[in-house]
């Protein structure tokens, strides 16, 4: 069987009778076991899955199948399904099960999607390379010597190799649209608090989001148009309506677009990066869009006012896990001290134990006017400057990262070199505004260069039209 290129590939092969869902999921489990080498998958549902497919088979017979019927996807392991093991991809979950399904997944399988599996992180969504997660190292399916991007690794490589439709990862600074750079595919960052948070293990609660990983603008959307929507078990979540962004992606008119120098003038900025963001950026001039240069002179803040807050919340969320109740508990402890100690010490990576004595220290009396709350006033600042920029202009356009997939061990020995990967990703995080990463073609190397278009808050359907018709653009 071919590659399916999208889910509407998927659906035309069902309607024909050329194929059905049991040979779908097939498909892809020869394709996950071929591709085992990858590590993309921590964990295969093949059984699930094709008893699931079995069902949906059955409703698409009676004509009573959800919308997603035939799609495949993949979790990141930092998403419950309830009755699986869900562990954040850290010694310190080993066998932890899940009690619960994510209200994402649930809404998905719903609308009869097939979960496949579970799929490799860094650590508690904790890294730019899929580098520290307890089950080792995902390779980029383009380059095995190189990273896939991080934290959502396993995700973005389960949909470039072809191991599933679409997946879902997690993004908190860019963990979801940097490896979609990395990889070549799309992948998108809702708006906070366009999708329900409850079911996700948290790593920054003010930060994180389910996004989504594919082939095509089109899928992006329908999944996100089923899975968005308020949630009553998460009180963040919002109540705006959901609209049907996949009946949305067709775009005409003429947009008003930014691009902030300061990203196109970065030192750090590969220089075949530039070129073709400054390409697309001449052809969308060329096409009568209005185009302008713009500063953002708070850049410089967004990624140390991202590492002050979200440590501070890692230091918080991850003080539950102590191997009382579940998870990993040292077998060295000789008393209730040293059980908590040294649970704590063997069970967390040391990319985890450094976010976490960072948010430990920015939070402790001494130093919490100086950083934190210092950090919360820059937020604010950065956030109110991003959505004037968004009033004035309909979208912001830069690139996603500023590398290709970097080699394997290149930046591990230097904290500081791994997080200036999260350059660029950061200000849509910071400030809770949408954005999407789509190919823009290689590098001379061949790795895949990605583009990220930011929108204002809930401007998700805009945001994917435009998305669809630059994909277009720059592949005609």
């Amino acid at each position: 069987m071919e590659k399916f290129s999208s889910f509407d590939d998927i659906k035309r092969s069902l309607e024909k009778k050329e194929v059905d869902c049991k040979t779908i999921v097939n498909h892809y489990l020869q394709n996950i076991q071929t591709k085992a080498h990858l590590n993309a998958f921590v964990e295969v549902y093949a059984q699930s899955a094709l008893e699931q497919a079995e069902k949906i088979d059955e409703k698409i017979a009676k004509g009573k199948a959800g919308k997603l019927a035939g799609m495949v996807i993949g979790i990141k392991d930092v998403l419950n399904l309830e009755g699986h093991e869900s562990n954040a991809s850290s010694k310190i979950l080993k066998g932890y099960i899940s009690q619960f399904t994510t209200t994402a997944i649930q809404r998905l399988i719903q609308e009869d999607a097939i979960v496949i599996g579970r799929l490799n992180c860094d650590e508690f969504g904790m890294g730019s390379s899929n580098e520290n997660s307890a089950h080792g190292k995902v390779l980029n399916a383009l380059d095995e010597e190189r990273v896939p991007g991080g934290s959502s690794g396993g995700s973005a490589v389960a949909v470039q190799a072809n191991l599933c439709t679409v997946s879902l990862g997690t993004d908190t600074g860019g963990s979801v649209r940097q490896p979609a750079a990395f990889t070549g595919i799309v992948g998108m960052k809702p708006t906070y608090s366009r999708v329900s948070r409850w079911g996700l293990i948290a790593y920054a609660s003010s930060f994180d989001t389910i996004g989504i990983f594919s082939n095509t603008v089109k899928d992006n959307a329908l999944v996100m148009e089923v899975m968005a929507g308020h949630d009553e078990h998460d009180s963040t979540s919002s109540r705006k309506p959901v609209i049907h962004y996949s009946k949305l992606l067709h775009f005409e008119k003429k947009a008003k677009v930014a691009y902030i120098k300061e990203t196109i003038d970065s030192p750090a900025l590969q220089l075949e990066i530039k070129a073709n963001t400054m390409a697309v950026l001449d052809r969308l001039k060329e096409e009568g869009h209005e185009v302008s240069a713009v500063e953002f002179p708070l850049l410089k803040y967004t990624l140390p006012t991202y590492y002050i807050l979200t440590t501070a919340e890692a230091s918080s969320n991850l003080s539950r896990f102590d191997g009382v109740k579940y998870g990993y508990r040292s077998p060295n402890a000789h008393n209730l001290e040293s059980m908590y100690k040294k649970t704590r010490s063997e069970g967390f990576g040391e990319e985890v134990k450094r976010r976490i004595m960072l948010g430990t220290f920015v939070l402790s009396a001494s130093y919490y006017d100086a950083y934190f709350t210092k950090a919360q006033k820059v937020r604010r600042l950065i956030k109110e400057y991003t959505e004037n920029l968004l009033d004035e202009f309909d979208y912001i356009i830069m690139p996603t990262t500023p590398s290709t997939a970097f080699k394997f061990g290149e930046h591990s020995g230097d904290p500081v070199a791994m997080y200036l990967e999260d350059l660029f990703t950061v200000q849509a995080s910071v400030s809770g505004v949408p954005a999407i990463s789509i190919p823009n073609g290689k590098d001379q190397s061949g790795m895949p260069i990605g583009l990220q278009i930011m929108a204002n808050s809930f401007k998700e359907a805009e945001l994917y039209a435009f998305s669809n018709y630059l994909t277009h653009s720059i592949t005609s």
